[in-house]
């Protein structure tokens, strides 16, 4: 398959439209249109069908499939060619890292502050997610580094531990009766809804803190990251266990932040491939952090 190709599939694919995405690669339609014909005979499948709008197009499901590989393929290979663009003796290109939400972002924040003034040519893309989505497109070679928080599997991956950890608690409406309290015991959640993270839920996080209580907890919805999770809870659909400091809780927010008792900490990792090779900008940027945390 031809980079070109895909690049005009996901044109298409992003316009819904033919003659728009035409416009936006700078082809003629009816070349646009052989493209993505040859496109689909190469594939032995079709692409794209009519949607209920006028000349409107949306994906098949193999669509779909497609335009996650060919934003991955076309990723990788811009990140490659960036990476082999570099002036000799300046350090400049892109540099990809993923993470889940946590206040520990900060670490890698002043980590980045410090490459921007040192070499300001550097850009930075950043991918939120879960444990499970940062980890696939580190291995697929999309990311440099990944954020992780809490149990995960490290055997595979290089990494260092920060010095920083994340603290757990729960978050609920101010008017909540257990708003009153300054912290939220195991026993205090009996009956109460919750909402809990995947990924807490799968490697069991919180199950030492919940032994301490007879009773089983009550978990009515699960989420991945915590801002839509925050909406039902404004919604009072149950309370979150959360991490602290991800949701705005100041102010006039209608939210609060409870901390468990006893304390429950999260440790944070910043992960990279073993025996990666890194481009200028990555080896840097994994200098200056180990700097930070004085590794």
């Amino acid at each position: 398959m031809d980079l070109r190709v895909l690049r005009f599939f996901l044109a298409v694919a992003q316009e819904g439209n033919v003659s728009r995405a035409a416009q936006a690669v700078h082809i003629s339609q009816p070349n646009l249109s052989r493209q993505i014909m040859a496109l689909e005979r190469e594939l032995k499948t079709l692409l794209f069908e009519r949607g209920t709008k006028k000349r409107h197009l949306v994906l098949t499901k193999e669509g779909e499939l497609l335009r996650k590989r060919a934003e991955e393929l076309i990723t990788l290979a811009d990140k490659t060619r960036a990476e082999f663009s570099s002036p000799v003796g300046q350090i400049t290109g892109d540099l990809y890292i993923g993470g889940g939400e946590t206040d520990g972002m900060r670490l890698i924040a002043k980590a980045l502050r410090h490459m921007q003034r040192q070499h300001p040519l550097v850009r930075y893309h950043l991918f939120s997610g879960n444990a499970t989505d940062v980890t696939e497109r580190l291995d697929k070679g999309l990311l440099d580094f990944a954020l992780l928080i809490g149990a995960a599997k490290l055997e595979q991956y290089d990494y260092i531990t920060l010095p920083q950890q994340d603290r757990w608690g729960l978050l609920l409406p101010v008017q909540h009766p257990l708003a009153k309290r300054s912290a939220i015991r195991a026993e205090d959640l009996e009956g109460v809804p919750l909402l809990v993270s995947q990924q807490a839920e799968r490697y069991n996080e919180l199950s030492g803190w919940f032994g301490q209580t007879s009773h089983k907890p009550d978990i009515v919805a699960t989420y991945n990251l915590i801002y839509n999770a925050a909406i039902l809870v404004e919604e009072k659909i149950g309370c979150a266990l959360t991490l602290e400091r991800l949701v705005n809780t100041s102010g006039e927010s209608p939210l609060c932040f409870r901390p468990l008792e006893p304390a429950v900490y999260s440790p944070l990792y910043l992960i990279w491939k073993k025996h990666a090779i890194f481009s200028k900008a990555a080896e840097q940027f994994l200098k200056d952090i180990r700097n930070l945390c004085h590794i």
